[in-house]
């Protein structure tokens, strides 16, 4: 059993990261999608209320309260698969969840990009709603992850992966941190891959 799990700023690649697991046959628990989920029961837009139903989530139920509703999922995933991938880490004690559940076979995998770099794909993939369009820019949406304790999080990654060239590129690196993962279990040190 192994456990992977992303963290990173809006547009640093961990969706990406998730389409290379799924593409290697590994299942992934995005934790967005439990707050697009949230949003969508609420009766509002989630693409433009995603992130006030996210801080809501945390305020009424603990910073916990998305990692914990993400668990049941990824235990379920591992009865019928060697690993899962986890997209979307935003906190250190989302982190603390996930060490405690699963200990050893618990590996964190930091994505990072320049903030032009983000804005650039954010832009490009047209999912979310800008300032323009009543949603939230990527300046306030860092602010926001950050002080939900991304950098914290982030600082605890086992591995490090720059995303600033090709995409293909990328691709091939996540494909083999995700793979050594599997193979080697958890990493003890953090390493940066280049």
């Amino acid at each position: 059993m192994h456990v992977i799990g992303t963290v990173g700023l809006p547009g640093s690649g961990k969706g990406e990261a998730a389409t290379v697991a799924r593409e290697d046959g590994i299942p992934v628990v995005t934790m967005g999608d439990v707050v697009r989920q949230e949003t969508a029961d609420r009766g509002l837009d989630p693409a433009k209320d995603h992130g006030t139903v996210a801080q809501a989530l945390r305020e009424e139920n603990g910073p916990t309260a998305i990692a914990e509703r993400s668990l049941p999922m990824i235990e379920d995933r591992l009865e019928n698969h060697e690993a899962v991938l986890v997209d979307g880490i935003r906190s250190d004690v989302e982190v603390d969840v996930f060490e405690t559940e699963f200990g050893d076979a618990f590996t964190l995998v930091s994505i990072e990009a320049p903030y032009e770099i983000r804005a650039d794909r954010i832009d490009e993939r047209g999912r979310d709603a800008g300032e323009a369009d009543g949603g939230e820019g990527l300046a306030a949406r860092d602010e926001r992850e950050r002080g939900f304790g991304m950098d914290d999080a982030m600082e605890r990654s086992d591995v490090v992966v720059e995303n600033t060239d090709s995409l293909e590129a990328f691709h091939d690196r996540i494909r083999e941190v995700v793979r050594e993962g599997i193979d080697d279990g958890k990493r003890t040190e953090r390493k940066r891959e280049s």
